[in-house]
């Protein structure tokens, strides 16, 4: 199982980011006290009380964005909610209650995960009286306590270690879920008629008319006697192409369809060269760090006039930090080589699910510092302790080291490089993440490494020009 996630959320400006930085012991999110500030998702990786999850800041419900951006912010919300499993739910203590506060109580009410009211800015137990009216919401636990003051975050942290999810138990026999394959790309690639050849039948409609499909479909079909999902999607345009709510939302609905899927086929026309559509829909499959196979249709119209490697060298080139995703050639229309790319993609979901023990990652990792060693940090040299994975989907692992500032990125490339060469899952992304080992108590709390790997910004983008 992924990593849980518990996401803040609430009205501008009733300190969601200062509970963020507050919980994670960093100053990671930027506070300020005009509304809008945060737009993206944050997230960060922390350990208490033995389980790891990860905290997400949003932004403010109902904000209306400065720049024209409210439709971008309020698309991150939701899909924070989505893949919530405990949501806090910010207000201010010492404002009450606003209409503001009550939108987004309606709003929670359609989500079905554990809520906790966390009632911020009670600097002292006299203004604990003025957050009764909040139970009014009935959206939750409810919980004074103030980023500021440093108080009750104990009390907080408790409320979210029992509303985790249970642990998955290694070596738990599951019944093997439906896999749900997304096919996305740009528009006129093929994607609906690979859907209609899986279905054996008409089941979405094909044309030669760009952005004929305005929707995700959801298509249930069988191959070898095991049931799968094919997601078709909405062609992707260019951002400055995107005019119409038509177009907005059928991109929102096509992102959505990625972050719901266990595998992405993304699709390329072989007749065409890779565009910049290509490239900003590459990036957001790499940020939710989805098994992917790249996918060139229409392959016949090539064959005899163009060798394949030459297409292979050309994607490696285009995406040089995907270099780990699959290429397959296929013709959508006839069925050629789509079994076997179906096939593949069951390869990467299996490779998804896989854990490692501790004591074979350690000894992988411990090789790995042998061969070569991390260069010195403020002439001394940087030391990891252990390594083990903490969750699935997408493969999760955690370094515990001394500094994690040490580790510069291309050290990290070089050891995520390492674990994709001898893991059993290396075809699909793995988040990597470094931890400051250190003891936690009252006066002093675990500091948290920097991001992902892939999601470091001295890493250069998957999608960046060569």
């Amino acid at each position: 199982m992924p990593v849980p996630q518990v996401v803040i959320v609430g009205r501008p400006n009733v300190g969601k980011s200062s509970i963020f930085n507050w919980l994670s012991g960093r100053r990671l999110a930027i506070v300020d006290d005009m509304a809008g500030v945060t737009r993206d998702r944050l997230t960060h990786l922390m350990s208490e009380g033995g389980r790891f999850f990860e905290i997400v800041d949003t932004g403010g419900m109902g904000v209306t964005d400065v720049d024209d951006l409210t439709k971008e912010v309020e698309s991150q919300i939701e899909a924070a909610l989505e893949t919530a499993d405990i949501v806090l739910f910010v207000v201010d203590a010492r404002e009450g209650i606003t209409p503001l506060d009550e939108e987004v109580a309606r709003r929670l009410r359609y989500v079905d995960r554990p809520i906790v009211c966390v009632a911020n800015k009670a600097d002292a137990p006299s203004l604990d009286s003025q957050a009764d009216e909040f139970y009014k919401l009935g959206r939750g636990k409810l919980i004074r306590v103030s980023a500021h003051q440093n108080r009750n975050r104990d009390d907080l942290i408790g409320l979210i270690l029992e509303r985790l999810p249970a642990p998955s138990e290694d070596g738990e026999s599951l019944a093997e879920p439906e896999m749900k394959v997304a096919i996305v790309g740009r528009r006129n690639t093929g994607k609906s008629t690979l859907v209609n050849t899986l279905y054996r039948g008409d089941r979405v409609i094909v044309s030669e008319i760009p952005g004929t499909t305005r929707d995700s479909v959801d298509v249930r079909f069988e191959l070898d006697g095991k049931a799968f999902i094919a997601i078709d999607t909405p062609g992707i345009r260019k951002t400055k192409s995107v005019r119409t709510d038509i177009d907005f939302y059928g991109m929102h609905r096509a992102q959505r369809s990625i972050r719901r899927a266990d595998v992405v086929l993304m699709f390329f026309d072989a007749s065409q060269s890779v565009s910049k559509v290509d490239k900003q829909l590459c990036r957001y499959v790499f940020d939710q760090f989805k098994p992917c196979v790249f996918v060139v249709n229409k392959w016949d119209l090539l064959v005899g006039k163009l060798p394949t490697e030459r297409w292979v060298r050309y994607i490696r080139d285009s995406f040089p930090n995907m270099w780990h995703v699959p290429i397959a050639f296929i013709t959508g229309q006839t069925g050629k080589n789509v079994k076997a790319l179906l096939n593949h993609a069951q390869m990467l979901f299996k490779q998804s699910r896989e854990r490692i023990s501790t004591g074979q990652l350690n000894k992988l990792v411990r090789k790995a510092v042998e061969r070569h060693p991390p260069p010195l940090y403020e002439n001394r040299r940087p030391k990891l302790y252990y390594a083990t994975q903490v969750s699935s989907q997408p493969p999760t692992i955690v370094l515990m080291c001394n500094e994690p500032k040490a580790f510069a990125p291309d050290y990290r490339r070089y050891l995520l490089g390492v674990l994709r060469d001898q893991l059993s899952f290396g075809e699909v992304p793995i988040k990597l993440y470094l931890h400051r080992r250190t003891r936690v108590d009252a006066q002093t709390r675990a500091q948290w490494a920097d991001a992902t790997i892939e999601d470091d910004d001295d890493v250069a983008s998957p999608l960046d020009e060569s």
